[in-house]
């Protein structure tokens, strides 16, 4: 009996089979018998999982007491099993084993909720986006960085309610997808921010010791400092920086319960059909971590606790939202964490796209040596005017070839201060605050932004909710240049998913630009398809007599004008190309901006 009791307890334990659809995230559970000084940062724990041409090891996390959990799903259809492991003794974690059977969604069910369709790849070509089944992709995205916290409350009823003190999480992403969004871009962690009785415009700069101005709240606020939920903050408390041991947190040891808060965010999302862009953590905890913790170690071991934790879910990773580098660790410096992620843990397992919104773009922060070359979707951020509007022609046009992403905009009402326009601010809300937003939506996207957009306004990007703050977020959800997204939408796939053919050719328009840099009119936008058959072409207010030159000679083309205003389309009658190639575009139906479409006739 004993050498039988001896027997049963060697034995792997055998979890029971479950059935789940491909795509659909399942969660492993595992029970640490020993008790772990640091289980955040010293216990590794993973499956390896094996199904139909699949074989991987896949990592897990931490998620509070003796619990390790591995989130991994099937990427295709079939029978799944995995055995757990880690790199300790632990019986509780190691030699557990279980299975699964997967089965495909039928098409009506992807259509209810597009997530079903798989996570997001490069298509064929490297410049735009698919998912898993090879359906097109373009994201239309919203700046919601403090998801995670009571910024954004979670409804507990989930009764709907309109845009206002009163609106929940699910009720912004309700509103958001009513009006054509599929994404959202989430900061995970705010890990110094907290209501901590300084003015709300400082924040930390302990590598010199002295107040750093921050942009993210208002003179004379405080609340929107608070960046925790209802499990607290992402990490624990007192830190290890000498002084400021209550303001800057111990990133060595992580609080569970925070981001147990943020996984039923992000799960609503999945369900609501949105993909959402996640970065681990904001540039202006860099300096302190690196000066007084384990450089790149201690930051490796919170992107790969992050992506373990959201591996499974349909979204776009960042390791670092570094829009900025004044105030931080150096851009290309992030290069040896996410590196070292990567060959310890291996890429993300299920081909989550790795991106980051950075000051200009990823190939200008990161790099385009191999160091730099973990980015598998370009973005370009915090670059807002314009001319730079181009950084997607020079990603376009980058090898190796990866999709580029607009984040971070002109922002509605950005910088706008009442008395004190500019020609890169206006108002929030009004029709010249829209155009801009126009400009910044249309005009990335024909420079080579063939990835999606994504929208950001004043008062939602900080979460402001406090009374003293000049714009609050529910007021900016209303603003009308949100609403114009879908005619945007309807823009980019006027000719189905031909948009993802698209080269950039605004060196083709002429004239298509002005002496005016910084600003928002007087310029033109211009791509192309391959075979010059279909033209696509923006033009901000203030462009005189635009023509395209280099088009096949003696070509008719089936002109429109797209109203970017209404959505509406109107005949701008048929052109024809000269033996020169140039083909003279008409007046514009009346002031402001114009979207064009010419589709050739008889193309050559």
């Amino acid at each position: 009996m004993m050498r039988n009791l001896a027997v049963l307890l060697l034995a792997p334990l055998v979890m029971p089979a479950a059935t789940l659809h491909v795509w659909e995230r399942h969660e492993i559970a595992l029970s640490a018998r020993q008790v772990h000084a640091n289980p955040y940062a010293g216990v590794d724990v993973w499956v390896d999982l094996r199904g139909p041409g699949f074989a991987k090891r896949v990592y897990g996390f931490w998620d509070g007491g003796g619990i390790f959990r591995v989130r991994v799903l099937a990427v295709s259809p079939g029978e799944w099993t995995w055995t757990s492991g880690s790199n300790t003794g632990d019986a509780g974690l190691n030699g557990r084993q279980g299975s699964f059977t997967a089965v495909a969604w039928t098409e009506a069910e992807k259509a209810e909720n597009p997530c079903r369709r798989g996570f997001l790849r490069a298509t064929r070509n490297g410049h735009a986006l698919e998912q898993a089944d090879g359906t097109a992709f373009f994201l239309l995205g919203d700046t919601w960085w403090a998801t995670p916290t009571l910024h954004f409350p979670w409804g507990d009823d989930n009764l709907p309610r309109s845009p206002g003190p009163q609106a929940r999480f699910q009720d912004y992403v309700r509103f958001r997808k009513a009006q054509g969004f599929n994404s959202v871009a989430i900061l995970a962690s705010f890990a110094n921010w907290a209501n901590d009785g300084r003015p709300a415009r400082v924040t930390l700069d302990d590598a010199e010791k002295t107040p750093l101005r921050s942009a993210w709240t208002h003179p004379g606020t405080k609340s929107a400092k608070d960046m925790g939920n209802e499990g607290g903050r992402p990490f624990l408390f007192p830190g290890k920086v000498p002084g400021y041991e209550d303001l800057f947190p111990d990133v060595d040891r992580i609080n569970p319960a925070y981001f147990q808060y943020l996984d039923r965010k992000v799960d609503y999302l999945n369900a609501q059909g949105f993909i959402p862009f996640m970065e681990v953590s904001r540039r202006d905890i860099s300096r302190a971590w690196k000066k007084h913790y384990r450089w790149p170690d201690s930051y490796t071991r919170f992107i790969q606790y992050v992506f373990a934790r959201y591996q499974a879910n349909n979204m776009i990773l960042s390791p670092i939202h570094v829009d900025s580098q004044s105030d931080s660790v150096s851009g290309r410096e992030f290069n040896a964490p996410v590196q070292a992620v990567l060959a310890r843990y291996g890429a993300p397992p299920f081909g989550t796209l790795l991106t980051a919104n950075c000051a200009v773009s990823t190939l200008n922060t990161f790099g385009n040596d191999p160091d730099g070359q973990w980015v598998t979707l370009h973005q370009t951020g915090n670059a807002r005017e314009h001319e730079y509007y181009w950084n997607h022609t020079e990603n376009f046009h980058s090898i190796p070839t990866r999709p580029s992403l607009s984040g971070e905009p002109y922002y509605a009402g950005y910088r706008y201060q009442p008395g004190q326009e500019t020609t890169y601010t206006a108002e929030g809300g009004s029709e010249k605050d829209s155009r801009y937003c126009r400009s910044a939506m249309y005009g990335n996207f024909l420079s080579g932004g063939l990835a999606g957009h994504i929208y950001g306004a004043e008062g939602i990007w900080q979460a402001a909710t406090e009374e003293a703050a000049p714009v609050k977020m529910w007021d900016a959800f209303q603003w009308e240049s949100a609403a114009q997204v879908r005619h945007f939408r309807t823009f980019v796939w006027a000719h189905g998913k031909r948009f993802q053919d698209l080269i950039p050719a605004t060196d083709r328009l002429l004239p298509n630009s002005t002496h005016l840099t910084q600003g928002f009119d007087g310029w033109a936008y211009c791509a192309r398809t391959p075979d010059n058959r279909i033209f696509l072409v923006y033009l901000e207010q203030g462009v005189d007599k635009p023509y395209i030159r280099s088009a096949p000679p003696l070509n008719s083309y089936t002109a429109k004008w797209f109203n970017p205003r209404s959505g509406e389309w109107s005949d701008a009658g048929t052109l024809k190309s000269n033996t020169a190639g140039r083909i003279q575009l008409p007046a514009a139906p009346n002031s402001g901006d114009w979207a064009m479409s010419l589709v050739a006739a008889n193309p050559q």
